[in-house]
């Protein structure tokens, strides 16, 4: 406080543009001193903006401070891996190694503004757990040895297990944020040794609408559009913690008059405010938006989609008023020319009946003529369907492939019990494996699973592009050198196509890789040509499957989005990221007869997890909010499957 001048520009930024009025000023005079409210902390998902915002170093980062003198550091560009907007950021560098991230102003993407995961998220790349040495399990035991040894050992592996076995028999998983690059020779090396078992959609649970899109889902709008909308629907999203600038964007439309529609099974504190909400249990997302399409249609007298024109679809009051809003009527006027936007977020995507909600809110946008789209869960979700890192010619996709299990499997970039949609059966598929190879810049878990661990480098060491939600194309340089023996992970993939004499992995740079993808044509250009998010055929709505127990939420909390997030030390200690719980309604509760802090036991299929009741009436009744992606939950099943919750 000796620092600060009360200019309020922290104050002004947490309730203007972060949505959430955390700090405010004390006193008068001279006495005057800016704070938090009693017994109150700031958890704004924007708040290191403040720290930029500030004119007198008042404010600043705590993980920084004391580290270096701003001009012993080297300032680089690159590109944020953790969510699908591609965030530009200024990455600082002194002695080789990453000291501090800002926001590197880009209007068209993410303004001046910088997510606190993508600002403080550098802390995990110099974790403990880092792989920074090629490993080979021999005799049961893990021993390190040289580059050549390590791939000589996974290339020989796969060429046995495919010619014993078939090429059916390889399975390839990798993260979505995974480069461009990366993507394009894993799914290469797949299909030159005779497979099609690929996919980076690891997360997605429903792929019945895979040979039906048009083209590859994206945003349906540029960035800059969110905030020209007049109305606005959200289907499935937690979008605060999701897309925590998207959410800036689409706060500053509400802002101008924008009215907010939600469909969610989740009623958090949301980022702006919302004119109609639909908070529901996940099985009864279908049924909201059927209810929403045969309003929509009444108002607009067209054509009903088929499940919208069951009998037994009464329109509830609440989801008539969001269907009239959607047509651009209003308490005063009716709207002429409007804007309309229907998107998709990471909650639907991950929806065990995700190609019905899709179907259904694409038919909800054609009726309006409305901007209708995807908001991806990751760097280069919208990369991996462009290069086709996902089954082309009859292949399995990811499930498949961990439900009928392969005898080999490469992962990319993954951790298996903290990146998939049901780790319970990943990590029993690996184990049955007669060989897995891991291409991973951490240790983690993968020890339990792999045969050879083959060390990659993080965005930071390595060069490469990422597609981002409205299909730009943005390519960054490494900004300090590999540690260790860290290797560019489109390097290993390169070196392992030509031990294995596969052709056409030739490249001498990512950036001859990047070409090779654009076919020699600007890969924003090239990308953008392949975009729709339009079905050639309608996904079958199905009957309402009665759910007999209580239904799990497993949303995927902000700062474990992955490998890099879930190991930076400050985001660890926030309360996005504290002890994770079984979260229900007090009615729940009490039917259960927990009290808040008790411990009860979540059983999903073979597995359990020992975890404290919390009381969250923002979750519907019949439900339990259990977080995905945590160690303490990596041994249950599906993000939203059935679960038996009792006392311990």
């Amino acid at each position: 406080m000796t620092r600060c001048i009360q200019c309020t520009r922290c104050v002004r930024f947490l309730k203007e543009v972060a949505g959430l009025k955390e700090l405010g000023l004390i006193n008068r005079g001279e006495h005057a001193e800016v704070t938090a409210y009693v017994d109150r902390s700031v958890d704004s998902e924007l708040s290191g903006n403040i720290i930029d915002l500030c004119p007198v170093g008042a404010l600043t980062s705590k993980p920084f401070r004391y580290s270096a003198r701003s001009w012993e550091l080297t300032r680089r560009p690159s590109i944020s891996p953790h969510d699908s907007l591609g965030s530009n950021i200024e990455v600082h560098v002194k002695n080789n190694r990453v000291l501090r991230v800002v926001s590197r102003e880009q209007d068209d993407i993410n303004e001046c503004w910088l997510s606190d995961r993508d600002r403080f998220s550098y802390e995990g790349l110099y974790s403990e757990d880092r792989l920074t040495q090629p490993m080979v399990k021999q005799g049961g035991e893990w021993r390190t040895c040289d580059w050549k040894t390590a791939l000589e050992y996974a290339a020989n592996g796969l060429a046995d297990v495919t010619h014993k076995h078939g090429a059916e028999q390889l399975g390839a998983l990798a993260a979505a944020n995974s480069t461009l690059e990366e993507l394009h020779l894993l799914q290469k090396l797949v299909r030159g040794l005779g497979g099609d078992n690929i996919d980076h959609r690891l997360r997605q649970r429903d792929f019945r609408a895979d040979g039906a899109y048009i083209g590859v889902p994206w945003l349906g709008c540029k960035v800059t559009d969110l905030e020209k909308f007049d109305r606005v629907l959200v289907i499935g999203s937690n979008m605060r913690k999701e897309h925590p600038l998207v959410a800036q964007r689409l706060r500053k439309a509400v802002r101008k008059g924008a009215e907010l529609s939600l469909v969610s099974p989740l009623d958090e504190d949301s980022f702006t405010t919302a004119k109609y909400k639909a908070i529901c249990t996940p099985q009864d997302m279908v049924n909201v938006l059927s209810q929403l399409l045969k309003a929509m249609s009444g108002l607009q007298n067209a054509a009903m989609h088929p499940a919208a024109r069951q009998r037994s679809i009464n329109v509830e009051a609440n989801i008539q008023a969001m269907a009239e809003s959607l047509a651009g009527y209003s308490t005063n006027v009716c709207l002429v020319n409007y804007k309309v936007g229907v998107f998709l977020g990471d909650i639907a995507l991950h929806h065990p009946r995700y190609a019905e909600l899709y179907s259904l809110a694409e038919s909800i946008a054609a009726l309006t003529g409305a901007s209708f789209g995807v908001l991806g869960d990751a760097a280069n979700t919208i990369g991996g369907h462009l290069v086709g890192a996902m089954p082309q010619k009859g292949g399995m996709n990811a499930q498949q492939m961990v439900e009928s299990p392969r005898k080999a499997y490469i992962l990319m970039g993954m951790e298996p019990e903290l990146d998939c949609h049901n780790p319970q059966i990943t990590q029993s598929a690996l184990k049955q494996a007669a060989l897995v190879v891991a291409l991973s810049a951490y240790k983690g878990s993968l020890q339990n699973y792999a045969d050879v661990l083959l060390p990659i480098a993080p965005f930071t060491e390595t060069s490469g592009t990422y597609v981002n939600m409205e299909g730009r194309a943005q390519s960054f340089a490494a900004v300090t050198q590999p540690l260790g023996e860290t290797r560019p992970g489109w390097k290993v993939l390169r070196v392992l196509g030509n031990i294995l004499k596969l052709d056409g992995f030739g490249q001498d740079s990512s950036d001859q890789v990047r070409d090779e993808i654009g076919q020699g044509r600007d890969v924003t250009a090239w990308a953008q040509g392949k975009l729709n998010c339009q079905l050639s055929r309608r996904c079958e709505v199905s009957d309402e499957a009665k759910v007999e127990g209580l239904q799990r939420i497993g949303d995927v909390p902000p700062y474990q989005a992955d490998s890099i997030v879930r190991r930076s030390v400050p985001l660890q200690k926030t309360k996005d990221a504290a002890t994770p719980g079984a979260a229900m309604c007090a009615g729940q509760m009490a039917q259960l007869g927990a009290q808040e802090g008790d411990e009860l036991i979540v059983r999903q299929g073979d597995g359990s997890a020992r975890l404290k009741a919390r009381r969250d009436d923002s979750v519907p009744d019949g439900c339990v909010r259990v977080g995905s992606a945590l160690a303490e939950t990596a041994m249950l099943g599906d993000m939203f499957g059935e679960i038996t919750v009792g006392r311990a």
